[in-house]
């Protein structure tokens, strides 16, 4: 689907602009696309690389989902350095988010029309850096913002495209796995609205479509029901 994605996008309008995402679940999918069939299916030079949320880390930390794509996937494919977009995650959350939505509206005023989107869902329905709470204004009409948090015990310090930019993606892709998101999964897909609770049902695109790629684990309550 992402070489296809690639190939579509680059055939239309002769570029492939896309967003990626952090943590474990999409980490096989870098590791194949930068091994042979798919790393040679897709115009490297021709793909440009965002992130749709980024920790405030600097980019070689542990936590920073560019330096994990990188380890992963950008370091072993021939990708223009000019052609990856990250956020400054080093920086402080005002300057970072500053950076980003520049970085945005240089490359297609105001911001990009993505022609594809990752993202991850947390346990408690977080996707990108968009948590369970009250929605701040600037989801409604800024591309980027900052966020903190407490998530997993812990504070979380990040910047996040909000549902303004991601909600105009030609293509979002979610990619859910484990048995620990599967109440989540239910309430998102077949629960009342609650947007405040359940962040992962913002994600509705005025003019394209969303996958939900789940594993058996993630989707037992969906099945369970007879959905």
């Amino acid at each position: 689907m992402f070489v296809q994605a690639a190939q579509t996008a680059i055939t239309s309008h002769g570029r492939f602009a896309v967003a990626l995402c952090g943590g474990g679940t999409p980490q096989p999918l870098y590791r194949l696309l930068s091994k042979k069939p798919f790393r040679d299916e897709i115009a490297w030079d021709k793909t440009h690389i965002f992130w749709g949320d980024e920790r405030l880390v600097p980019p070689e930390h542990h936590e920073s989902s560019y330096g994990m794509t990188a380890n992963l996937l950008l370091n072993q494919v021939p990708i223009p350095p000019e052609n990856v977009h990250r956020a400054q995650g080093e920086a402080d959350a005002a300057t970072a988010v500053t950076n980003y939505t520049t970085q945005l509206a240089q490359f297609t005023p105001p911001w990009p029309r993505f022609d594809l989107i990752l993202l991850g869902m947390g346990h408690d329905g977080h996707t990108a850096s968009l948590f369970p709470g009250p929605i701040p204004p600037q989801e409604l009409t800024d591309p980027v913002m900052a966020v903190t948090a407490q998530y997993d015990g812990r504070p979380a310090h990040r910047i996040t495209f909000t549902p303004r930019l991601i909600n105009d993606a030609y293509h979002i892709l979610f990619l859910v796995t484990g048995a620990n998101k599967a109440k989540a999964l239910h309430a998102v897909l077949k629960g009342d609205p609650a947007p405040a609770q359940w962040p992962a049902q913002r994600i509705q695109p005025r003019d394209g479509r969303v996958t939900w790629l789940v594993d058996s684990a993630a989707a037992q309550e969906i099945t369970r029901a007879g959905y």
